[in-house]
């Protein structure tokens, strides 16, 4: 195994996918998308992985400016196959153990494949195109999370340095997009705090301190309610695995308000009220 290889695998390890007063949703997506697009959204972050994916589905196939529908539709196919899989330490034995995760990856690699081709279009077009830099790259990550982290596959090298390139290619024309934010956050959180100081070059360097700070900002920013709420996911995720578990009550708290479907959460609160 590489050194590339070794590294990328603890960064992707390390990688999971709160806001607080609910503000308006925006209507930038447009008449008709918006809604059938939120509905995806809202199914997403209650973790109903499955209505995600099958709601975004017709959305992502309708063109490549559809792509956050593709972005979307990815992410909700590679939680499905992480909670088909659970948490055992063998991803070998898991994989073989998951009936449904054959069908769901070929899905994945597919969606993959059309979002990453229709963004690389798109800038092709237009070599400004921020939204198609942006999701080119959130793209990339999610085949580099699935890949590393919940199949511990040796692959997603060339993944990795893309999307990372894209996001700093987004946040050096606007450097307030803050989906791109916490993307680059978390990033700069696991190699900062998963990688020993002296080989974090390989990855371009990270710093813990930094991701945290950022996706922070990022959750309590006046961004549109879905972005916010990836903020907040992020931070509740990162305050868990400082051990900072007021804090991580109280972003999940707020979360809840707005996904009382989510049953990590629920899970997670009712595990901290019951050790009290």
């Amino acid at each position: 195994m590489t050194i590339a290889v070794v590294v990328v695998t603890v960064l992707a390890s390390g990688i999971v996918a709160a806001q607080g007063d609910r503000p308006a949703r925006s209507s930038a997506y447009g008449a008709g998308l918006s809604s059938a697009l939120e509905q995806a959204q809202l199914s997403f972050y209650s973790g109903r992985y499955e209505d995600a994916a099958m709601l975004s589905e017709s959305l992502c196939a309708a063109g490549a400016g559809n792509l956050e529908a593709c972005e979307l539709r990815t992410s909700s196919l590679h939680f499905q196959i992480r909670r088909a899989m659970g948490d055992g330490a063998d991803r070998d034995q898991a994989w073989s153990m998951c009936a449904a995760c054959a069908d769901l990856f070929s899905a994945f690699v597919a969606e993959t494949t059309r979002g990453r081709a229709a963004a690389r279009g798109r800038l092709q077009r237009d070599p400004h195109d921020e939204a198609a830099l942006f999701l080119l790259g959130k793209i990339d990550l999610n085949y580099v999370w699935l890949q590393l982290g919940t199949r511990a596959r040796k692959t997603g090298w060339d993944e990795y340095w893309e999307a990372r390139t894209s996001l700093d290619k987004v946040l050096e024309r606007n450097p307030a997009h803050l989906r791109a934010r916490v993307a680059r956050a978390w990033i700069d959180y696991i190699v900062g705090s998963k990688m020993p100081r002296g080989t974090r070059w390989l990855l371009g360097g990270g710093n813990k301190k930094k991701g945290l700070r950022v996706v922070r900002e990022a959750a309590s920013s006046g961004g549109e309610f879905f972005e916010r709420a990836e903020a907040g996911f992020a931070l509740w995720d990162m305050q868990v695995r400082e051990r900072d578990l007021a804090e991580a009550v109280a972003t999940a708290q707020q979360l809840v308000r707005d996904f009382p479907d989510n049953r990590e959460l629920a899970r997670f609160l009712t595990t901290q009220r019951g050790s009290k």
